[in-house]
């Protein structure tokens, strides 16, 4: 991993619905709650292969409440609905942010076609 796939900065905003990271190389990202709780990388969104991931509707007004550290490379995200599990590593959040559009239109097709909402 570059040095520039470090982040160098970590905020939570007050409401906790936005984690804005920046990196090392100047790029910042402003993350949404519901975009990380719903691409959570634990065992109970991502399942053990793709085919096993887990839509999870309803997560619109999710917040975060805490960002702990884990080692030098990762932070779990403690969210509002009681989802703890996911370990998010640098180069997971920054897929995040270059990707993140991307996944939430996904996300919301996924949603539309099993006649779920966002909440």
């Amino acid at each position: 991993m570059a040095d520039a796939d470090w982040p160098i900065e970590i905020k939570l905003s007050r409401d906790g619905r936005v984690l804005t990271l920046t990196w090392a190389d100047g790029r910042s990202d402003a993350l949404s709650a519901e975009l990380l709780r719903v691409e959570s990388p634990s065992a109970e969104v991502q399942g053990h292969s793709a085919e096993q991931k887990t839509i999870v509707p309803g997560k619109r007004d999710v917040a975060i409440r805490d960002v702990q550290e884990v080692g030098s490379y990762a932070v779990r995200l403690v969210f509002s609905d009681g989802h703890d599990t996911g370990i998010f590593t640098w180069p997971a959040l920054r897929r995040f942010g270059q990707e993140g559009d991307e996944l939430l239109a996904v996300y919301e097709k996924a949603l539309a076609e099993r006649g779920l909402s966002r909440g």
